[in-house]
């Protein structure tokens, strides 16, 4: 009867990533069938822990740190967890061999927030290796079915997609991020002074990272390569909206594509990839 439990804990880590974020929800509907579940268990996992330090203020986030830390691990080694969220995660590790480095360097990531206010340059690089490029290469994993040289070959494209992501997100939340939970991720820029100069130099990194990333893309598994130009799609519109506005707007508005722009751009999307031109 455990395959009933089993069922339970994936549909569990489904709906935490419809109910969180409709972009990757989308991506993750082009990707190939048999490759969903593993996706929503990666994303499951990644927002357990990022609920814990963004929303569980008042309570004990670095002692419910710790014990994700260790159920996680319990989790992998065990193959099997109370935890419906782990248990559909730690299935998904054992079965694409995903590094405990990885998720350790996530973890550590996430535990940055529970004590950092502001980030200079190198905390920043490990602040975004750990929160957002390994993410991209525990996905990786799942994408090329354990074919260690195609993965090899796609690591540094995946994470500069996970790079751009982010980056992407921490300019859409300035002002949840700074206002509110008292962050400042862009190192030696000062929010209270936020300018052109500064925006643009943010900008310019972003469309690197946007530009290498692409190169990878094309050369995904088809299991994954509609789904994953989905997101990159979503997140490279939001960009350009953003680029468009002054910094006073992005600091004080949560910039947002309505959703039935984004329907708009999976059928621009879909059709661009059926043509091959993307």
């Amino acid at each position: 009867m455990k395959h009933i439990y089993d069922e339970v804990a994936l549909a569990t880590s489904k709906l935490i990533t419809r109910k969180y974020s409709t972009s990757f929800s989308l991506g993750i509907y082009f990707l190939d069938r048999k490759i969903h579940n593993d996706i929503y268990a990666i994303y499951g996992f990644v927002r357990l822990a990022d609920e814990i330090v963004d929303s569980f203020e008042g309570f004990d986030q670095k002692g419910m740190m710790d014990e994700i830390r260790q159920d996680t691990q319990a989790a992998i080694h065990n193959k099997i967890s109370i935890n419906p969220v782990l248990n559909a995660f730690q299935d998904t590790v054992n079965q694409y061999n995903i590094e405990w480095e990885l998720i350790d360097t996530f973890l550590k990531s996430m535990e940055m927030d529970l004590t950092k206010a502001a980030y200079d340059a190198p905390s920043f690089d490990t602040y975004v290796l750990g929160s957002a490029e390994v993410v991209g290469l525990m996905c990786l994993r799942v994408f090329t079915n354990n074919d260690t040289q195609l993965y090899e070959s796609l690591k540094e494209p995946a994470m500069k997609l996970g790079s751009a992501f982010q980056k992407v997100n921490f300019l859409r939340d300035l002002k949840a991020d700074y206002e509110v939970l008292g962050r400042s991720y862009f190192p030696e820029i000062d929010l209270a002074s936020f300018s052109d100069t500064d925006k643009t130099h943010i900008e310019n990194g972003i469309l690197a990272d946007f530009n290498e990333a692409l190169v990878g893309i094309k050369r995904l598994p088809k299991c994954a390569k509609l789904g994953v130009y989905l997101a990159y799609i979503y997140y490279r519109s939001l960009f350009k909206k953003i680029s468009k506005l002054s910094p006073n707007k992005v600091m004080h508005e949560r910039i947002r594509i309505p959703n039935y722009s984004k329907f708009g751009l999976m059928f621009d999307s879909i059709i661009r990839y059926k043509l091959n031109i993307m």
